[in-house]
């Protein structure tokens, strides 16, 4: 994966309804594959609610955020364009502008 950088999240990504659910999560510029998208920003969760994103570690309790950035808007796909490494997101090919970026919530997605 490519090495973190610090930029305004809001300069590359945007939110629009979605297709899919809802808002979605959209790419205002290309953003290149093994690209680092940004970090799920928010207060730690004590419990599971909207917008929270778990982060699950062997051998270690899940890690909750209260997403209060754009990242909030992200919405489920089963082979997402996306995926997090801890609370940071990367794209996992080449995601086009105005293409929504989705990941794989894993089975915590709500029904």
């Amino acid at each position: 994966m490519v090495r973190k950088r610090k930029r305004r999240l809001g300069n590359f990504v945007y939110r629009a309804p979605s297709k899919i659910h809802g808002n979605g999560l959209f790419a205002k510029t290309t953003i290149g594959k093994g690209d680092y998208i940004g970090t799920y920003e928010g207060p730690t969760a004590k419990r599971d609610g909207i917008y929270v994103l778990w982060v699950f570690e062997e051998e270690k309790d899940p890690v909750g955020r209260s997403g209060r950035n754009l990242l909030r808007y992200l919405n489920h796909q089963d082979e997402g364009n996306a995926e997090f490494d801890g609370f940071d997101l990367y794209a996992l090919q080449d995601i086009e502008p105005h293409q929504e970026i989705t990941f794989d919530y894993g089975g915590w997605e709500e029904s």
